[in-house]
């Protein structure tokens, strides 16, 4: 009991780090492209881990490797889609549709796992999900959150929605290699996965014009990396990699619906995106899906 509080908080204070990333990452693309940044943050990130995980990564035998690199196809498939969505569309609302996993991740855990939610947990997600929608809307009536579902959907959204699922896909997946496999070396093996695709990933762009090189090495693209390399990847990925396996995939995926709220704060600082008060009604409704699957667990 002990280790499942502790794994919940520690999943709860990496759900803070990570909605400061929205905003933060925003305001930096105006001065670097995506996949580039992507590069700068996963590449160093990479490199700054090694030194603590290379004698544990001449032990691994095949099948953990085949695992890490799983996972890190998964993990850089959800940095990507996301970081590439926020070109497009508002920070605030790129963490509402990121935060949609939490719908994707039930399924997922019956599909690959062959375990049902609990009945808390699944009264949990029905909450979460209807405060993400309303979380979402900038309406002041009921009918603007209906007309808003429709509508209002670019390439951006669509692209981070993507995020959504590669993100289930993930939570599943790392429960499921967490408890066969060393930790820290498949912390690494994301890591590295991710830095190589998003290398990858930004020549094949520039070179076929997909994405406009942009590079301006400012105060915030800095601030970005650093902020973004060290404590968004390292510190959250370690703390998720060893204590996700504590909890149900289901009961992960509702905690880190708490990401679009903490977003929502931050994005409210820095970019001066207001929440509406559909807005706060969803935040409502977000932690008490949160506690009441919690309680009904």
């Amino acid at each position: 009991m002990i280790k499942k509080y502790t794994g919940e908080s520690t999943l709860l204070f990496t759900t803070v780090i990570w909605g400061g990333t929205f905003a933060i990452i925003k305001t930096a693309l105006g001065s670097i492209s995506p996949m580039m940044f992507l590069s700068f943050r996963f590449s160093i990130a990479a490199i700054l881990f090694l030194p603590f995980v290379l004698g544990r990564l001449k032990r691994l035998d095949a099948a953990a490797i085949k695992g890490g690199i799983i996972l890190g196809f998964l993990y850089f498939g959800g940095f990507a889609t996301q970081t590439l969505g926020l070109n497009y569309t508002s920070a605030t609302k790129s963490a509402f549709i990121t935060g949609t996993f939490v719908i994707f991740t039930p399924i997922f855990q019956i599909i690959f796992e062959k375990k049902l939610p609990s009945k808390g947990n699944i009264i949990g997600i029905i909450i979460v999900a209807s405060g993400l929608i309303f979380l979402s809307s900038r309406g002041t009536h009921f009918l603007d959150i209906i007309h808003e579902l429709g509508t209002n959907f670019n390439v951006g959204d669509y692209l981070t929605l993507i995020c959504a699922v590669f993100y289930s896909l993930y939570i599943v997946y790392l429960d499921i290699v967490s408890k066969k496999f060393d930790n820290l070396s498949l912390v690494f093996m994301q890591l590295a996965v991710t830095a190589v695709g998003a290398v990858t990933g930004a020549i094949i762009f520039q070179a076929t014009g997909i994405e406009i090189s942009r590079f301006i090495l400012n105060k915030d693209v800095i601030f970005a990396v650093i902020y973004t390399s060290l404590l968004a990847t390292i510190l959250t990925t370690t703390l998720q990699t060893k204590f996700q396996k504590y909890t149900t995939p289901a009961k992960a995926g509702i905690i880190f619906s708490f990401e679009p709220i903490f977003a929502s704060v931050v994005a409210f600082f820095l970019l001066s995106e207001k929440i509406s008060n559909f807005g706060l009604v969803g935040c409502l409704f977000i932690f008490c899906g949160l506690m009441i699957s919690e309680v009904m667990d």
